[in-house]
């Protein structure tokens, strides 16, 4: 079964199958991993990278560039995913996920992998590192924007509360924040460990602009990032909530109950593959 598209979210659709199939690649390697909220986050690192971003591919330090900070580090195998499609990371390193001398270790380290803006690990933290980089971009007069992708899960944090009270008092328009909300962290539903519903109306009041779509709709989610860019000059930072299917475009990883980290017997990583290139759009 292919998925017949048009135009440009053709383009964005290939993309999005392309970061999906490197990331699963990259857990065959080693086996296991954070394979499912790759799959679902798919279509926002999609939109992000080919689509809302200004970058250049073979300077990932240019101080031109629009910042991407990955708050919930264990999702460092979606971003590698997408960093090696925009042609950041070379394709050829990724056989190397996991390994000893890796540039692509299982959590995310800026010191070791280009067009990574931070490290990961400590959950409740991009938010506010977000917060201080665009005030840094305020300061040097630069029109550059910060995106940050963080978990439902964080939300659990005081951290992450404390940085939207901050980025809406520094009126920080340059910010365009995404919360991948799945609802599954790893002692359970999100919103039966610790609730944050609702959230669009939570976050509005905090004095942001709030967009909330299906993070797996291509069209939602690139018009969700176009009115966020179009907030500069508004004085308001920009919140797009995606809802996601984890493990998306993997009929039987969709199926499962636990998908927070995952290991997928040696035979099924091939089946995955077909299964996601029944789906490639067409």
């Amino acid at each position: 079964m292919t998925i017949a598209t048009s135009g440009h979210n053709r383009q964005l659709a290939e993309r999005a199958h392309a970061i999906r199939r490197n990331a699963l690649r990259m857990g065959e390697v080693q086996g296991q991993g954070y394979i499912a909220q790759a799959l679902g986050i798919s279509d926002v690192l999609a939109v992000a990278y080919f689509h809302a971003m200004t970058y250049r591919p073979e300077d990932p330090e240019w101080d031109g560039r629009d910042r991407f900070l990955l708050s919930n580090g264990h999702y460092a195998i979606a971003l590698y995913a997408a960093l090696i499609e925009a042609g950041i990371v070379p394709k050829d390193e990724l056989e190397t996920y996991g390994f000893d001398d890796s540039r692509l270790p299982m959590s995310g380290m800026a010191s070791y992998t280009p067009g990574m803006e931070m490290s990961g690990g400590s959950l409740g933290l991009g938010l506010a590192i977000a917060v201080g980089r665009c005030l840094g971009l305020k300061r040097k007069g630069s029109d550059r924007h910060v995106y940050t992708l963080f978990s439902d899960g964080e939300l659990d944090e005081g951290s992450v509360w404390e940085a939207i009270m901050s980025a809406a008092h520094f009126q920080l328009d340059n910010l365009i924040a995404v919360v991948d909300v799945n609802n599954q962290q790893a002692d359970g539903p999100s919103t039966s460990v610790l609730g944050f519903e609702p959230l669009t109306e939570k976050l509005e009041a905090f004095g942001w602009f709030v967009r909330r779509v299906d993070g797996n709709d291509l069209d939602a989610v690139r018009e969700a990032f176009d009115a966020a860019k179009a907030q500069s000059g508004s004085g308001k930072p920009s919140m797009i909530i995606a809802d996601t299917l984890m493990g998306k475009g993997v009929p039987f990883l969709e199926a499962r109950e636990k998908n927070h980290f995952i290991r997928v017997d040696a035979h099924e990583w091939q089946l995955a593959l077909a299964a996601l290139d029944e789906r490639k759009p067409s």
